[in-house]
């Protein structure tokens, strides 16, 4: 194994904390892994890692390593492409995103055949989820989030704003009625949505004066994730406040109708994330350029919906 290929096995351990992890992600023997970074640590003269029998962890050595492993590596990457055309089609290799299930499912994925089309070298590893995936740990080149950015360290590109709508099932509706007022939901079931069940839920949302004002609201369900949130709400069991560009499908097949439209939450911000390099390899660039620009033009789309 090259220098070169041994600080890639490091900076995947590094990531992943699992010597395991990282040696399945790399396609190589997990004994493998763990020699290289012996070699290099051997080659240093100092230790990079903490091992324990539960996890790896970065000494301050292996952190400062870390760094400059990542711009080396990416500066390699960069060289090796320097003569290529923008244009051309010689992007290779992998890049791994995540979002959310429903961004994957009715944004990303169906456009998707095009960029693999221009590109058909690439390899593009995408996990969608609703919990946070922690991007550097777990070796993501960039993620879309929506809602609150907390993570510090990190690049934000913004992408929009997503429109909310409050929403429920014809069905409910016919059984207790249409809310007129915000006050009416006293008499009404929201369906509730935190990100770790046992959490408390935030209650309805809406903008009064420009402040966000919550209300608390009864409900019989509570859910975790975006999927089970919209079934819930197509079976009637409350009121949602989700994003139109979740919902529109449903609200234009009349398998769900609006409810309260002037008192929507207020929007969610769609950005999309990656961690600061002073050269990000091409691939990764042109990866998230075009997530981008079919991230933004769906929006735009759904926003002008009536």
């Amino acid at each position: 194994m090259n220098p070169l290929d041994r600080m890639l096995v490091f900076v995947r351990v590094s990531e992943l904390s699992s010597f395991t992890q990282a040696a399945d992600a790399l396609g190589i023997p997990k004994a493998a892994a763990s020699v290289a970074v012996q070699q290099l640590e051997s080659q240093l003269g100092t230790r990079l890692l903490h091992r324990t029998t539960r996890r790896v962890q970065l000494t301050q050595d292996g952190q400062a390593y870390y760094e400059r492993c990542k711009d080396l590596l990416a500066d390699v990457d960069e060289l090796q492409s320097m003569f290529q055309q923008p244009g051309g089609e010689a992007l290779r290799g992998r890049v791994r995103i995540d979002m959310s299930t429903g961004i994957a499912r009715r944004v990303v994925l169906p456009q998707l055949p095009e960029l693999l089309q221009r590109h058909p070298r690439l390899e593009i590893e995408l996990s969608s989820t609703d919990r946070r995936v922690d991007l550097v740990r777990e070796g993501f080149d960039c993620v879309v989030r929506v809602g609150t950015v907390s993570e510090p360290g990190l690049v934000a590109r913004p992408l929009g704003q997503l429109r909310m709508v409050n929403c429920a099932s014809p069905g409910y509706v016919a059984r207790a009625g249409q809310p007129q007022s915000v006050q009416d939901l006293a008499h009404h079931h929201l369906i509730h949505y935190v990100t770790t069940l046992g959490a408390r839920s935030g209650g309805f949302e809406y903008l009064r004066e420009g402040e966000t004002v919550r209300q608390p609201m009864a409900g019989p369900i509570t859910v975790n994730g975006a999927e089970a949130y919209q079934a819930a709400c197509l079976a009637g069991l409350g009121i949602v406040q989700a994003p139109l560009i979740g919902v529109h499908a449903h609200l234009e097949r009349g398998t769900l109708v609006q409810v309260l439209p002037d008192h929507p939450a207020p929007p969610m911000a769609l950005t999309l994330l990656y961690a600061h390099r002073r050269h990000l390899p091409r691939r990764v660039r042109v990866v998230m350029d075009w997530m981008a620009q079919v991230i933004e033009a769906h929006v735009a789309r759904i926003d002008a919906f009536a």
